[in-house]
């Protein structure tokens, strides 16, 4: 395993995590060996790479993560169901019969994954009933293989029990002229709004407003865009990041501005506060799909990908790399 620092890499690495699942190991205050399986991981930032996940506040692994300065996240391969069902079990010698290898402060890594992410332990939030944990990643491999997903009928256990909470709720919806509260438009806007709406006491700390957010989101994925690019990108928000307010975010040290190409360049401070900020969202989402199973969660991503990509108007790829990261 090798340090790799090139963003191209390291996004093709994460891109193993589809819906999947992993483990995540770290080392104790007593030399002993723990892990667990986690469907809660996601990227936070590709430079400098950074990763998050949460933990239940009830686990057994909370103390041994809590005092880690070290830990790895394992995407894990489609023959790799018995493994992870190992890992979800309570209290059992999960290592028991697993060749490992060992990582930076003497993590253990498992063999076989699609991707594994050595990391030093940047930060830790308060999420509800759960803590959230973001890793600098100092080093990471990427093997070639299918992550494990959700398969079989799966996929159609979640659909039928979708069919069936419509239908519970069904209240004549269909009525000649009436807005219909099946209307995908709504359902989605709806979410989105009262999702976003867990968000705001954090983006008030910081003096910042949702289209600050967005803009700022851009910038962490890839940074040195200027304001046109970033409002192009975020077109689809109907929010637009106009020269005054870059100048703002400037001002007040959340953003570096360049001269003379007027490029917008993230802080430490503007980083960390990406950084809070997606705590705030990884907890937002996983109060709001608390009641969801893994599957179903899955499939619900699944499916909004698939909205997003039929009704994309060819907007600016925020992911796509250019100029600005030369």
């Amino acid at each position: 395993m090798a340090t790799n620092a090139d963003p191209i890499a390291f996004r093709g690495a994460l891109g193993s995590f589809a819906t999947g699942v992993t483990i995540v190991t770290t080392r104790d205050a007593a030399g002993l060996d723990c892990g667990l399986t986690a469907n809660s991981f996601n990227s936070v930032s590709l430079d400098p790479p950074m990763v998050l996940w949460s933990l239940a506040r009830s686990s057994l692994s909370m103390d041994a993560f809590r005092n880690a300065e070290y830990f790895a996240v394992h995407i894990l391969a489609a023959d790799q169901e018995t493994l992870s069902n190992g890992f979800a079990k309570r209290g059992a010698d999960k290592f028991a019969g697993l060749e490992t290898e060992r990582g930076t402060g003497d993590v253990p890594l498992l063999r076989g994954c699609a991707a594994r992410f050595q990391c030093r332990t940047a930060y830790q939030y308060e999420g509800g009933d759960h803590v959230i944990f973001v890793g600098e990643v100092i080093a990471f491999d990427h093997d070639d293989r299918a992550p494990l997903l959700f398969h079989g009928g799966r996929y159609a256990l979640a659909a039928r029990r979708a069919a069936a909470l419509t239908a519970s709720n069904d209240v004549g919806s269909d009525a000649p002229g009436r807005f219909g509260e099946d209307f995908i438009g709504y359902l989605i806007g709806r979410a989105h709004f009262q999702l976003y709406g867990r968000m705001q006491a954090s983006l008030a700390q910081h003096g910042l407003d949702a289209t600050d957010h967005f803009a700022l989101s851009i910038l962490g994925i890839q940074d040195g865009r200027t304001a046109v690019e970033i409002a192009e990108m975020i077109g689809f928000t109907g929010a637009r990041l106009t020269d005054d307010r870059a100048h703002s975010l400037a001002e007040r040290g959340i953003v570096r501005r360049e001269a003379p190409s007027g490029r917008l360049w993230l802080t430490a401070a503007g980083r960390r506060t990406l950084i809070e900020l997606a705590a705030a969202a990884k907890a937002a989402e996983e109060d709001a799909l608390g009641a969801f199973d893994d599957n179903e969660k899955a499939l619900l991503k699944h499916l909004l990908k698939h909205v997003i990509h039929s009704t994309d108007p060819g907007l600016p790829d925020p992911w796509a790399t250019g100029e600005a990261a030369d």
